[in-house]
């Protein structure tokens, strides 16, 4: 479910009571532990974190109108979702997330960035804030600009 909310803070009054207060918490987290340069906003319906077009001015390769994404936070239909850029692709970022969730003995629902979760109670939050925390603006640029080569295309592999 794409929100067409123009602002975080109209996308959370949007929400129902318990995925409001969910959403917000994560977003807490996110807050506390996004390293300087990365913003907040509204990023393809959801909200997003993002390194703003002033500190990397090429923008995301699909869609250079959009800002760098790092991380997203959405209301879907039947699940809450956290989108997390710095663990996708960085295999040694993937095996630290995945091994520090594993020692809450929380279960982990993820695709390739996607974390699932229904309620707060399945998120260890000190793991997300770690996570976003570990990533600073020039190295996520850095890494980003290895795996892409001008003209939007993926470096093989």
């Amino acid at each position: 479910m794409m929100s067409k909310a123009k602002t975080v803070t109209e996308y959370l009054a949007e929400l129902p009571a318990d995925r409001r207060a969910a959403i917000k918490a994560v977003r807490a987290v996110i807050r506390r532990n996004l390293p300087t340069g990365f913003e907040e906003g509204m990023q393809y319906g959801m909200i997003g974190y993002y390194v703003p077009h002033k500190v990397y001015p090429a923008g995301y390769h699909c869609n250079p109108k959009q800002p760098l994404p790092l991380a997203c936070l959405a209301s879907q239909k039947n699940y809450m979702t956290l989108y997390l850029m710095c663990i996708y692709g960085g295999k040694e970022h993937e095996a630290r997330f995945r091994k520090e969730w594993a020692k809450t003995g929380k279960k982990l629902d993820m695709g390739k960035s996607c974390i699932r979760f229904k309620k707060l109670e399945d998120v260890p939050l000190e793991v997300i804030g770690e996570a976003v925390a570990r990533v600073p603006v020039d190295e996520y640029i850095s890494f980003y600009e290895s795996v892409i080569r001008p003209g939007g295309k993926r470096k093989a592999k």
